[in-house]
């Protein structure tokens, strides 16, 4: 698929992301990986290794597991970067209900 824009490729992530639970462990990956980083720069640099296992492994597994879809890291590396901490920061914002909505998604209910 090619996308035109930033904001052509994240209504197609969002599709890819459409159970919260999948969102969820995005955000804990992402969170992880964050404060893995920050961990490494004070710390110790060997931890930087664990950065991507802790951001693409969470999310990984619910793309395979939850979500059951392909993730969009494999076609869009960059953009779905992107689109990680944008989202991360909705949800950190308590904004994702409303951009889900916004979409044209409807949140699907279901447990954790």
């Amino acid at each position: 698929m090619n996308f035109r824009s930033l904001d052509d490729f994240w209504a197609f992530y969002m599709t890819q992301h459409s159970k919260p639970s999948t969102r969820r462990w995005h955000f804990v990956g992402t969170l992880g990986a964050i404060l893995i980083f920050i961990y490494s720069l004070l710390f110790n640099w060997r931890f930087f290794l664990l950065v991507p296992i802790s951001g693409y492994g969470f999310a990984w597994y619910s793309h395979f597991f939850v979500e059951r879809n392909v993730p969009a890291t494999f076609g869009h590396p960059f953009w779905s970067f992107i689109c990680d901490f944008k989202m991360f920061g909705l949800m950190i914002s308590g904004q994702m209900d409303r951009e889900m909505k916004r979409l044209g998604k409807r949140p699907v209910l279901q447990p954790f």
